[in-house]
């Protein structure tokens, strides 16, 4: 895998070739247990925690750790942070093109001078300095042919750039990997909520309901409907007598 080649990369400039090993046991997406880095790379654990805090002072791995109830101790787990290393790296090889540029231009604009016998190279103003004559044997400095030299720094050049393209691709894949997931638990934080805001609603309605079964009047108290009077024939009435 491309993006652990280049994190293997910065961890050995970082602490050593060895260390390169922990990279292949590392994973991006769940933590290890540093016991078992430690057993599989036959180190103590006190020397793979050194190691990995090293890396963890760049941000390159990050870690959690957990209590054993037991035994009291704890017990750190471990992954690698895949964005932050290739972003470490590309910035490492912004500075290394800076630098090779630099050499490349004193190289073709500067005068260099090398003591042939005791293999000694110096600029023009140091040269001049020692009146072009080597302080340790006494012979006359020599006009160095910076082509070579300019060739090969040239393709140094060209390397960098070529792996600086691969690393800026992988990290753009890596933002939208990471982008991608981000969305995903998102969505399943704002369903878990929409979830939970439908349990909130049903069960107001629920009380609600039981509220209105509760106060609804019972069918002995309901009132009955009032009989329409009977009315009064006008003939039936009693005549007064006079």
């Amino acid at each position: 895998m491309m993006i652990k080649r280049f994190v293997k990369e910065v961890v050995g400039d970082l602490v050593g070739r060895p260390a390169e090993n922990i990279v292949d046991l590392l994973d991006s997406k769940k933590y290890i247990n540093e016991f078992i880095i430690a057993k599989k790379l036959d180190l103590t654990i006190n020397q793979i925690r050194n190691i990995l805090y090293k890396i963890s002072d760049y941000g390159l791995v990050s870690s959690l750790r957990k209590k054993d109830k037991k035994k009291g101790w704890y017990t750190y787990f471990w992954k690698i942070e895949e964005l932050k290393s290739l972003e470490f790296l590309k910035t490492n090889l912004l500075k290394q093109l800076e630098q090779i540029s630099t050499q490349i231009k004193n190289r073709e604009t500067k005068q260099f001078y090398i003591c042939e016998k005791c293999n000694v190279e110096l600029n023009e103003e140091t040269a001049l300095l020692q009146e072009f004559t080597c302080n340790e044997c006494g012979e006359i400095f020599t006009l160095k042919d910076n082509q070579k030299l300019l060739k090969d720094m040239k393709k140094n050049l060209d390397i960098a750039k070529e792996k600086l393209k691969l690393v800026e691709d992988e990290i753009e894949k890596e933002k939208e990997k990471q982008g991608k997931e981000k969305e995903k638990v998102l969505k399943k934080e704002q369903k878990e909520k929409d979830k939970k805001k439908a349990e909130v609603l049903l069960k107001r309605k629920i009380e609600r309901e039981k509220l209105k079964k509760l106060n609804a009047p019972k069918k002995s108290e309901k009132k009955k409907p009032l009989k329409p009077s009977k009315k009064v024939n006008p003939k039936s009435k009693t005549k007064k007598h006079r």
